[in-house]
């Protein structure tokens, strides 16, 4: 067990991840944001590097083959990837780091991390999903109707994940998502792996 801790933040498009999860960076300073390898196209007013390392599909294959990434998954048509060296070096440091990725790339993140932390962001219904989807003016509606259809796929595994956010009043939803981050941290795993000299009496018992 390293000393950092692993949040992951998985939601459909539109459900309002990443504002939560830049709100929660806000009120929580030490939390290390993971930027992911994307094969999609920066959208207005993404940099590289930030939101995203924006990358083309060669590029991505070769460090796939590489085994470079912790987790990736093909999303809507693009490829997403997590570097696997960056990742553990900075939990070995003792960061708490938050990845942004889909139900796919949590499966993968748990078999080589299982005491990670899964949170999944919920929209309050289908009607509001698809209204935040139009209100963004980035999709044509054929596009808005593949993320509804695949929203409904992404939701079937919300089981999978520790905590559920019913993100409908955001600033609830940024209370909740610090009370999961908070809570996790109290566990016996991670506390132990954070605070070894004041379990070592324990090694005696």
């Amino acid at each position: 067990m390293m000393p950092g801790s692993l949040f992951i933040v998985a939601a459909p498009s539109g459900a309002g991840k990443t504002t939560l999860v830049k709100l929660l960076m806000e009120r929580d300073p030490s939390i290390v944001h993971s930027v992911s390898f994307t094969t999609r196209a920066p959208r207005p007013g993404e940099r590289g590097g930030c939101e995203y390392h924006f990358i083309d599909l060669a590029a991505f294959h070769a460090m796939r083959e590489r085994g470079e990434f912790l987790e990736w998954a093909e999303v809507h048509g693009n490829f997403y990837g997590t570097s696997r060296v960056w990742l553990e070096t900075r939990l070995a440091a003792g960061d708490d780091v938050l990845l942004e990725i889909d139900w796919q790339g949590a499966q993968q993140v748990k078999r080589l991390f299982p005491h990670a932390v899964g949170v999944f962001i919920l929209p309050p219904s289908m009607e509001e999903l698809g209204r935040r989807l139009r209100t963004r003016g980035q999709d044509s509606e054929d596009t808005i109707q593949r993320r509804l259809m695949g929203a409904l796929g992404e939701m079937r595994h919300v089981s999978e994940f520790e905590f559920v956010i019913i993100n409908k009043d955001l600033q609830v939803a940024v209370e909740d998502l610090l009370a999961a981050v908070r809570s996790s941290r109290l566990r016996f795993v991670p506390q132990r792996a954070r605070h070894p000299d004041v379990f070592r009496f324990l090694d005696s018992i």
